[in-house]
């Protein structure tokens, strides 16, 4: 499923950084476009050359860009759907915390080739989690990073002020750092549940 991957890429570089950056890294890479066909599956060392080449063009490390690229995938209006799926978590910000346990699965139910590393939540003390994310390169993209972005966004969205670290590698897992300062710091962004009314 690493078509859908490297397009979701595609969207990001061309709405952050213009469609001429794009085109040159993917003629550098010497990419057809089937790499980037939402179904079709690719192998996924093309998506690490991907990130490391606009990773270099861009002059910032690939973790940085993956975290970039989290944050996009919730905030922009052409992902809006990856939004829904995940405001659909619960009502409130810690809600969305506990519901990572959940997101490998929920995201194979809206497309069954789509393998997320595990996660798992561990509450250290009031205000202070721990998540664990299986360490390793899930379909060329190492997720971490890409986690941190995008748990930052739902943080705006839920109008959640945190602060997050994600603090490396050990021999099992990634490991990210999550205090929530105040769950009602701010106000959220509209959001519908469906037909009814708007909920914050």
């Amino acid at each position: 499923m690493n078509g859908l991957i490297n397009r979701a890429i595609e969207w990001f570089v061309r709405d952050n950084y213009g469609e001429a950056l794009w085109i040159g890294v993917v003629e550098a890479l010497a990419l057809r476009e089937a790499a980037f066909e939402p179904l079709m599956p690719c192998e996924p060392e093309i998506t690490e050359r991907l990130i490391g080449a606009l990773a270099a063009q861009i002059g910032r490390a690939s973790d940085e860009l993956l975290e970039d690229l989290g944050t996009y995938l919730v905030s922009h209006p052409r992902t809006e759907a990856v939004r829904r799926l995940l405001r659909f978590s619960g009502v409130d910000f810690t809600d969305f915390l506990y519901s990572l346990d959940d997101l490998s699965d929920r995201a194979r139910l809206v497309i069954s080739d789509l393998a997320l590393p595990e996660i798992r939540l561990f509450l250290e003390r009031e205000g202070l989690y721990r998540i664990e994310v299986a360490r390793g390169v899930q379909n060329g993209l190492c997720f971490g990073p890409v986690l941190v972005g995008l748990i930052r966004a739902m943080a705006d969205d839920y109008g959640a002020l945190v602060m997050l670290d994600h603090r490396g590698v050990d021999a099992r897992c990634e490991l990210i750092e999550v205090r929530l300062l105040d769950a009602a710091f701010a106000d959220g962004r509209a959001f519908h549940m469906g037909a009814g009314p708007v909920a914050r």
